[in-house]
């Protein structure tokens, strides 16, 4: 019974650690500019640069926020 427990902590942990490690790479490649919104969005603008730019920080720190959160809580 320990390791079916101890297998589901594992992959628990490993889809967690994914999540993070996605969310960090999209939140970087939209402040760099790499993934912008859609041209129909106004992606092409310069204010669409900054909006995608500003959600990219927004991702990149409330990823960074609950990972600690989740890290303290354990």
């Amino acid at each position: 019974m320990a390791k079916k427990e101890s297998r589901g902590n594992v992959l628990s942990f490993l889809a967690w650690i994914t999540g993070v490690v996605v969310s960090l790479v999209v939140g970087n490649a939209m402040i760099q500019g790499i993934l912008r919104l859609p041209g129909w969005l106004g992606g092409t603008t310069s204010a669409g640069m900054i909006i995608a730019a500003t959600i990219g920080w927004i991702v990149v720190i409330t990823t960074l926020v609950g990972a600690v959160m989740a890290i303290l809580r354990k």
